[in-house]
């Protein structure tokens, strides 16, 4: 059963998001960035409810709280990074609007990449570093001064459920340079739609928000450290809770 409700949810995705696309290049053209971005929630908040609806995968969110008191502060979200899920579901389940940092080939994905080149997100080439962080400290600035909030996931890749990766002190980075508040995030996404898989389980997924931590007279290594630290710690809080 799980094997046909994950066909006919990939089945969903690939026509939805080629319609969704398509619907973009016509609408988009006459829309302003932040109205784009708010017109791609509806691709983002269907995929999730497809997701319900057909595999049987909820959702909770707990301290919403610390993201609705700093609506008008710069903020860079760092979050745990296990699933595709979390990637699709920020876009519509978070108050402010987004930016990714994202490796560029993902703009030569048929229709999705082609509507996500038409939003204002950070595009780096993982293959030349120096320059990927010199770009993401100089979009990074700029999405933040337009009133953006920058998500990072600081693990840099997908990490397979109850395994840590090294944390990296890009986004620590940018947060101390430019001043602006980290909020944490945990998540179990990965329970239920695991890296690389093509199975998606049933199960609750559990978002939690940390409070935002201030920059201030920190270095990015202190930073990244604190935000580690709460992280792995909360994720071993919702590990301890979870099941399919």
């Amino acid at each position: 059963m799980i094997y046909i409700r994950s066909s006919i949810f990939f089945l969903f995705l690939v026509f939805f998001t080629i319609l969704y696309a398509l619907s973009c290049f016509v609408v988009n053209p006459f829309l302003s960035i932040s109205a784009r971005y708010n017109y791609v929630r509806g691709w983002s908040f269907g995929v999730i409810k497809a997701l319900q609806w057909i595999c049987g995968i909820r959702y909770k969110i707990t301290g919403m709280e610390n993201m609705t008191s700093m609506l008008n502060e710069p903020v860079i979200l760092m979050s745990k990074h296990q699933s595709a899920w979390e990637t699709i579901a920020y876009i519509s389940l978070f108050p402010k609007q987004l930016c990714y940092v994202f490796k560029k080939e993902l703009l030569m994905i048929p229709f999705f990449g082609w509507a996500m080149a038409m939003l204002r997100m950070i595009h780096i080439d993982r293959s030349q570093r120096d320059k990927a962080s010199i770009a993401v400290a100089i979009q990074g600035k700029k999405r933040l001064s337009e009133g953006c909030w920058i998500i990072i996931y600081p693990e840099g890749t997908r990490a397979p459920v109850g395994q840590q990766i090294p944390y990296r002190k890009g986004g620590a980075r940018l947060a101390v340079d430019t001043g602006a508040n980290v909020i944490p995030i945990a998540h179990n996404a990965g329970t239920c739609w695991p890296k690389n898989s093509f199975l998606k389980y049933p199960g609750s997924i559990t978002i939690s928000i940390g409070p935002a931590m201030s920059t201030a007279n920190k270095n990015p290594s202190i930073v990244i450290r604190e935000i580690e630290n709460w992280i792995e710690q909360e994720m071993r809080q919702i590990d301890s809770t979870s099941y399919h």
